[in-house]
């Protein structure tokens, strides 16, 4: 009988004594599901590091544990020198730092070496399984791919997952579709490693998962069983309020300052019913606001807009690299919107990358794929001056 992937990735978790976890870029999902792993594995007397090399946002700093994450992967493999001399033997050996260089001495008790006999080596990785949490491609994990894409070539990937794009890239794959989160899929596997290991810290960092990619349960793909395992989790303890509070009451003044300058020049097409803001590198810096604090933005402005069917986002948060959120209301699929420019994610929620561009050049191609989309979806005849309309935040 074949296993299923839960099983497959129950029994590589028991056979790996190092673990390393890495989530996509960091959000509440995330970076919630990489904390509550991490307090698993070390309940079951794992070894397990947590690196995420893109910055975490401030919001996050109420989550259990969240001092252990690592802002880089120390150690991934030993780098081994070997002296091939059976004459020389060794007497001494020894090392100094000089000059930023690492200088190993070593003495021979007789004989003498020759830079011959010297050779140089990559040691395995130290890790047994990496957990990538999250992300639909590997891509997605940003620095900690780009750094280290050997890595996850020669030691075993667990991709758990829930995004509809997922290129089902690991040695194990664990994605489900219908999950709200990757959180959500984690109570499950948890469950299944062992009895009684979901404490109010763990349930916290789960739920806030949940609550993060539902919207706090408003968004359209939440879903009963979301509501139940929300439910569940409460029941171990997890600490509700304080996540609501952290990821929807409280705003530093910089991100509200950042919102409103967005909000204040809404544009809105009635012909194709499309709505979008831009995030420009100069609202950052005239704001006082950091790239993370956009996040979040583009659900505010889903809830704003009455009549729109996709709502877009673009946003410039580092140097002629735009990203795109998409939301769209029921029965448009945001999905398809984004695989217009290589994106992808869920029906209702979704998003790209376009690279080596402005935000002012992108914005003009965007909105005329989008345009032409929508034109072609509602059935019209292709567009040629678009009546647009400003909103007031």
């Amino acid at each position: 009988m074949e296993t299923t992937p839960k099983q497959q990735t129950v029994e590589l978790i028991n056979r790996a004594q190092r673990i390393l976890v890495v989530p996509s870029r960091p959000d509440g999902d995330s970076v919630g599901s990489a904390l509550a792993l991490l307090q698993v594995f070390k309940k079951l007397n794992k070894e397990v590091s947590l690196g995420i090399l893109d910055p975490v946002s401030q919001v996050y700093q109420f989550l259990p544990s969240i001092s252990e994450v690592a802002t880089d992967i120390d150690g991934v493999r030993d780098f081994i020198i070997t002296l091939d001399s059976p004459v020389a033997e060794a007497d001494k050996l020894s090392y100094n730092f000089e000059d930023g260089k690492l200088n190993i001495i070593i003495t021979p008790k007789r004989g003498r070496y020759q830079p011959e006999n010297v050779s140089f080596v990559q040691g395995q990785f130290k890790y047994d399984a990496i957990i990538v949490l999250d992300a639909a491609d590997l891509h997605q994990l940003g620095q900690a791919y780009d750094r280290y894409p050997t890595l996850f070539q020669e030691v075993p990937v667990i991709n758990i997952d829930h995004h509809a794009s997922n290129a089902y890239f690991g040695s194990v794959n664990l994605v489900d579709l219908t999950a709200t989160s990757t959180a959500e899929i984690l109570i499950g596997l948890i469950e299944a490693l062992g009895p009684n290991l979901i404490d109010p810290e763990i349930a916290t960092c789960l739920l806030t998962g949940i609550i993060s990619d539902t919207g706090s349960f408003q968004n359209a793909n939440t879903t009963p069983k979301s509501l139940t395992v929300a439910a569940q989790l409460v029941g171990f303890g997890a600490r509700q309020q304080e996540i609501i509070k952290h990821l929807f009451k409280t705003k530093p003044l910089s991100q509200l300052k950042l919102w409103g300058q967005v909000l204040s020049r809404i544009q809105f097409d009635m012909t194709t019913k499309l709505a979008w803001a831009t995030v420009t590198p100069e609202d950052l810096i005239s704001t006082g606001a950091s790239s993370e604090e956009a996040s979040g933005l583009i659900d505010e402005l889903m809830t704003s807009i009455p009549g729109a069917d996709i709502v877009l986002l673009l946003s410039e948060k580092e140097a002629r690299v735009v990203s795109g959120s998409i939301r769209t209301a029921k029965g448009v699929d945001a999905m398809e919107v984004a695989g217009l420019f290589g994106g992808g994610g869920h029906p209702g929620a979704a998003g790209f990358k376009l690279l080596d561009m402005t935000i002012s050049e992108a914005e003009p191609i965007v909105l005329e794929k989008v345009r032409e989309y929508q034109t072609r979806r509602l059935g019209g005849a292709p567009l040629g001056s678009q009546e647009k309309e400003a909103l007031e935040a």
